[in-house]
């Protein structure tokens, strides 16, 4: 009952903050959790549940979420577009960023402390790419996924891994950085 008049409230105070703001039937969605910018886009299919924390980190950043979808307790900073798809299980303690979040250079990096003191983040210089997982796709808990990564349909990575390239459909990934351990019989496709 708390959740549900929380999520109510939240919603309520940032609508106006989504330039599009969908959520399918049946879904539920955690928005006290949600911290958007202006003119971000949430997009959530039908029987889902979302629980993780989202920074949206720029204006008009994205999170599409298809039916039927689980998203636990975890942390997804988004500067650009995050698209998780149909019948996927993201565990509790997963991270996925689209971005580095700082520059590699020290000299143009310096500053974002003070820069955040006042309400500010630089982005030049910070490697930015969507992230996508695919339909049916699950990630086990703590997993990370890095800028720029595709965990491929009916793919399967490890708790604890941390995902810095792309995970081709329907095999095992686990490591750090992540690595395919096997493909997926038929029958485990199923």
């Amino acid at each position: 009952m708390i959740r549900g008049a929380l999520s109510f409230l939240a919603r309520s105070a940032s609508r106006s903050r989504y330039r599009v703001l969908a959520v399918g039937a049946g879904s539920r969605v955690d928005f006290w959790k949600l911290r958007p910018k202006v003119r971000n886009t949430l997009e959530v299919g039908a029987q889902s549940l979302f629980a993780s924390r989202v920074v949206f980190e720029r204006e008009g950043a994205a999170l599409t979420v298809g039916t039927r979808t689980f998203v636990a307790v975890g942390l997804m900073s988004i500067a650009t577009r995050v698209e998780i798809g149909d019948d996927v299980m993201v565990s509790w303690g997963s991270t996925i960023v689209d971005h580095n979040s700082h520059s590699l250079r020290p000299s143009v990096r310096r500053a974002d402390v003070e820069n955040w003191l006042h309400g500010h983040k630089e982005w030049s210089g910070v490697k930015i790419a969507p992230v996508r997982i695919a339909n049916r796709a699950w990630l086990g808990f703590n997993v990370a996924v890095l800028p720029g990564v595709t965990v491929g349909e009916g793919a399967v990575v490890g708790a604890c891994s941390v995902v810095t390239r792309d995970v081709p459909a329907w095999t095992i990934a686990a490591g750090n950085p992540a690595r395919v351990l096997r493909e997926l019989s038929d029958d485990e496709r199923q």
